[in-house]
């Protein structure tokens, strides 16, 4: 089978014990950096030698069925560089091509970067979104950011310390400068640190410099002040492009505060 093994992000005590088992047994590792497994390995004490095998952004496309075909006589453990792979990280081209292949698939549950970002954040966790990286073109990420500038639910970027202004000068200008966020800077490492604000001060706090791993929490934009008329046609609309009442009214009840069951009822009524 496939076994995809969620590594420390950065503190080395979150590698957990199947983890360790997984590496001590493995006989070939699936690595996005060979290097940084062979680097864990030796952090960790682990004696065997398995044989590492690349699998990275660029090569992954060309060498998916190899693996899944190796996986069949043997079982593949995959690693990214920190957290779980597939995650903003490679391994999803060769999940897909496991599935497609009847080859089984498992994990190793352990540290991630978005998770921990969105606990500590301080902003609501009952429902979120991961955006991943965002374009590094201004204008590709200007059309991404007002995609989501509506979304209601708690959103987890990640970024580049050197985009990290920038980004948040952006952020602010589609979300608005006092949309509440969290940069979060070098998760469970010894200088972790989490700054909590509004999107205009905190680049203007990145302004300076910031280094290490980031990971950006952004509130959801708040409920839009909708009558109830104007939500039910709104529901009707949806319905009308096919979706499901149930799934229209919990929609627009998310977006406008409103009750999804009265939403439910009203178009219910007016048929």
């Amino acid at each position: 089978m496939i076994i995809l093994g969620a590594t420390p992000i950065g503190n080395l005590g979150d590698a957990s014990a199947r983890l360790v088992a997984a590496l001590e047994q493995a006989t070939v590792i699936a690595a996005e950096d060979t290097r940084t497994t062979q680097r864990l390995l030796q952090a960790l004490g682990i004696a065997n030698r398995p044989r590492l095998v690349a699998l990275h952004d660029h090569n992954e496309k060309q060498r998916a069925a190899e693996l899944v075909a190796r996986a069949r006589e043997e079982d593949l453990l995959v690693l990214s560089d920190a957290g779980m792979p597939t995650v903003s990280d490679p391994g999803y081209g060769l999940v897909a091509e496991a599935v497609a292949q009847g080859v089984a698939v498992t994990a190793l549950p352990g540290p991630s970067a978005v998770v921990t970002a969105l606990a500590v954040a301080g902003l609501p966790t009952d429902r979120f979104t991961f955006e991943g990286f965002l374009p590094r073109k201004a204008g590709d990420r200007a059309r991404a950011l007002a995609l989501v500038a509506s979304e209601p639910r708690t959103m987890v970027f990640f970024e580049a310390p050197s985009r990290l202004a920038e980004t948040l000068h952006a952020m602010a200008a589609a979300f608005g400068a006092d949309r509440p966020a969290a940069v979060c800077r070098e998760l469970t490492k010894l200088h972790e640190e989490v700054v909590r604000d509004g999107l205009a001060a905190l680049a203007e706090w990145a302004q300076a410099g910031v280094r290490g791993e980031i990971v950006v929490v952004v509130g959801g934009a708040p409920a839009r002040e909708v009558s109830a008329e104007d939500a039910v046609a709104q529901v009707q609309a949806l319905v009308a492009d096919g979706i499901r009442l149930k799934d229209a009214s919990a929609e627009v009840a998310a977006a406008t505060g409103l009750s999804s069951r009265d939403l439910y009822q009203a178009v219910l009524a007016s048929r």
